[in-house]
């Protein structure tokens, strides 16, 4: 081999950048508003940026001439950056002189340690993947030991009560203790800052009322319905078997039994599992529609009537977004598609199992309406609703409209929040689209009440619900009871570590793994569901005793204030126009309301004022 042909291969051994060279930078210019400062380097020291490196004769690669690699050895920090390098061959001379010396099993096991470590520099110093590793050899690799650890270290030794996302450690510490029957009760006053921005309460009365009824059950179930259903106030929100597993879902659905709530089943469909034990089932119908599908993925009647008849079976869900992904559809790849699974869903086993962005039974609000009475009529009469994510405002008036045209009612809509969870979404979908609950619920309850529709349709809202102070601000807004799922998962024993879509979760419960799932025992966790659902009535119990009232339902806009700065708070019908009932129909004074329901048609989903660039 020439000079000129090993010098060209020497570029495969550049090294590279580590953990190290964080910490020398850290101590050398200080941290400045939370992000690393750097510091410009003086005229004299020697500086890549500043002095020319020596370039070779041999053949240029991609990107530039090839560099020796006793430049990287021995220039630009070559001590700190080498240091596991310059380490490794000296521990490896000091156990060879060592067993020279003195043939112990101590110095064998250092020249065994050291050779190791030589060996994972001489990789890193060679691969080409990670320039990180290439500049700083073996030191480099603490730098995604730090990272894995992070999450960790974070939650248990650096966040406060009130710190952590997506809940913090005190919304999760009153879920657990809540579920496992310990004391929930908050010693020395709230560590909230009542003067922020932020914070918002509920308006007690100088006269409470202990004679509030306890069970604060909701009928379900418009004139058109045949078989209404009493619902909870607080249920188990979507989560399907497949994004869960099957202990978990056991576990849940017994719970919800013993709580005497709903569990709904997310988009996947009815399993076994949500079947076992007999609890509440609300079937969730997508886009997919899984477990009521032909061999084209297009709805199937008589399979829907089928499964529908089935009495665990208290209410039909059609699902037209969910809050974490709006507008995305999904793929199960086929490698994950179990039999159990294929089995669930209705897919072939082998293939991908395809979520549509979009229903293909419907297309119009008006066709909208026509479906939700068709699987009313096949499932029997049983209440059907919808559940969506809110996006253009327009577009839930259209809904309204659709009933009044066609006098087909809805039995319910779901509200879900942009707050809400997944298992796994794009992070632009999560972060960036879709409205939060709490506007919302506002713009439901707006369409309802304006339309004279209310008093028929019932309201739910979702979307990070952990406590009676939640359920109570969202009846406040119109809700007739929440949904969670999160929380539920929590009393289960999740422990935030977002590991759901991995398929590693620690705690067994978003998983498929058999293995992890052992980790959940059926009986001990569904008494832990029961437990929280019946301490967090509990609590809501005693704040609408303590405002006076009978009933969640009696809870009003006015009765929820908002500080919107150090000295000033407002009701929450001073900040939202909330509309009276019929008020669209008679013609709204209200100028906002006016433009979403001028805008909206029965006809189609898409505006027709006229007017695209108008905000709606």
């Amino acid at each position: 081999m020439n000079n000129a042909d090993l010098q060209g291969r020497l570029i495969d051994f550049i090294p590279l950048h580590s953990a190290f060279e964080g910490l020398y930078k850290l101590s050398s210019t200080g941290k400045q508003d939370g992000r690393l400062r750097h510091s410009i380097p003086p005229p004299n020291q020697e500086n890549s940026m500043t002095e020319p490196q020596p370039v070779t004769n041999g053949p240029a690669k991609s990107g530039g001439a090839s560099i020796p690699l006793a430049t990287a050895l021995f220039h630009d920090g070559a001590w700190h950056r080498n240091i596991m390098l310059w380490l490794a061959l000296l521990a490896i001379v000091a156990a060879i002189g060592g067993l020279a010396v003195d043939p112990s099993m101590a110095w064998a096991a250092l020249l065994a340690v050291s050779t190791a470590v030589l060996v994972v520099v001489l990789i890193d110093l060679g691969q080409v993947r990670h320039s990180l590793r290439r500049n700083f050899p073996g030191s480099a690799r603490f730098r995604w030991l730090f990272e894995s650890l992070r999450p960790f270290s974070r939650a248990y030794l650096v966040e406060g009560d009130l710190d952590g996302r997506p809940f913090s450690h005190e919304d999760r510490n009153l879920v657990y203790a809540r579920a496992h029957g310990m004391t929930d009760a908050h010693p020395f006053g709230t560590e909230l800052d009542v003067y922020s921005g932020e914070y918002e309460w509920l308006a007690h009365s100088i006269v409470p009322n202990p004679d509030a009824d306890p069970a604060m059950r909701v009928a379900v179930g418009s004139n058109q319905c045949k078989q209404p259903y009493s619902a909870s106030r607080l249920n188990v929100s979507a989560m399907s078997f497949g994004a869960l597993g099957a202990r978990a879902i056991e576990s849940l659905n017994l719970g919800a039994k013993m709580a005497g709530c709903y569990h709904d089943t997310g988009e996947g469909s009815m399993s076994a599992y949500h079947l076992k034990h007999g609890g509440d089932v609300v079937w969730q119908v997508a886009s997919g529609y899984f477990g009521c599908r032909d061999r084209q993925g297009r709805f199937d009647p008589v399979m829907f009537a089928d499964h529908a008849a089935h009495p665990s079976v208290k209410m039909i869900e059609i699902k037209l977004s969910q809050g974490a992904k709006p507008g995305h559809g999904g793929v199960l790849p086929a490698a994950k598609v179990t039999p159990e699974i294929a089995d669930t869903r209705g897919v072939a086993l082998g293939e991908d199992c395809i979520s549509p962005p979009r229903h293909s039974a419907f297309s119009t609000p008006r066709e909208l309406m026509e479906f939700a009475g068709k699987l009313r009529d096949l499932s029997g009469g049983k209440p059907v609703g919808i559940k969506l994510c809110i996006g253009m405002p327009h577009e839930i008036f259209a809904i309204a409209k659709a009933m009044l045209a066609t006098g087909i009612m809805l039995d319910f809509v779901v509200i879900d929040g942009a707050e809400g969870g997944t298992g796994a979404a794009p992070q632009e979908l999560s972060d960036r689209v879709g409205m939060p609950l709490r506007e919302g619920l506002v713009i439901a309850r707006n369409a309802l009440v304006g339309a004279g529709l209310k008093g028929e349709v019932r309201l739910a809202a979702s979307g990070k619900v952990t406590s009676g102070a939640g359920i109570a601000i969202n009846a406040a807004l119109g809700a007739d009871w929440c949904n969670a799922a999160r929380a539920f998962m929590f009393s289960l024993g999740c422990i935030q570590s977002l590991k759901c879509h991995t398929g590693r979760c620690p705690t067994g419960i978003a998983t498929q793994s058999a293995a992890r799932q052992r980790g959940i025992v059926v009986d001990e966790k569904a008494e832990r569901v029961a437990r929280f659902h019946a301490t967090t009535m509990k609590a809501l119990h005693e704040i609408i005793v303590a405002t006076g009232l009978d009933s969640p339902s009696d809870l009003r806009p006015s009765h929820l204030r908002q500080r919107i700065n150090v000295a000033e708070m407002r009701q929450f019908d001073e900040i939202h126009h909330f509309a009276r009932p019929g008020e669209l129909i008679a013609g709204s004074q209200d100028p906002i309301l006016a433009r979403w329901w001028n805008a909206a048609s029965a006809e189609t989903f898409r505006r027709v004022d006229g007017d695209r660039l108008s905000p709606v």
